[in-house]
């Protein structure tokens, strides 16, 4: 996987890896959904609504490349938010 400014790997219906973020209000928001308890394992964590919504709001605020861990493929936003939103339903 390649890492740029801005990049999001999602994994597990969550995000699993993030880098080059600069945008302070998905900064903060990054430190809000670790606050909130995340599992060191992706595959046993399960968000909650709330962290859900983070997710999407961090999602909102990058201008970089989202990916899915599982196929390589890359999502914009509305997709990604899609996939977070409605993992294991």
């Amino acid at each position: 996987m390649k890492k740029e400014k801005d990049y999001l790997v999602l994994k597990w219906g969550s995000l699993k890896d993030w880098s080059g973020v600069n945008n302070p209000k998905a900064k903060k928001l990054i430190e809000k959904w670790l606050k909130l308890g995340v599992s060191m394992s992706a595959m046993l964590h399960k968000d909650t609504p709330e962290q859900k919504e983070i997710i999407c709001q961090i999602i909102d605020e990058i201008d970089g490349t989202i990916q899915n861990d599982w196929d390589d493929k890359f999502y914009t936003k509305k997709q990604a938010k899609k996939y977070i939103m409605n993992y294991n339903q």
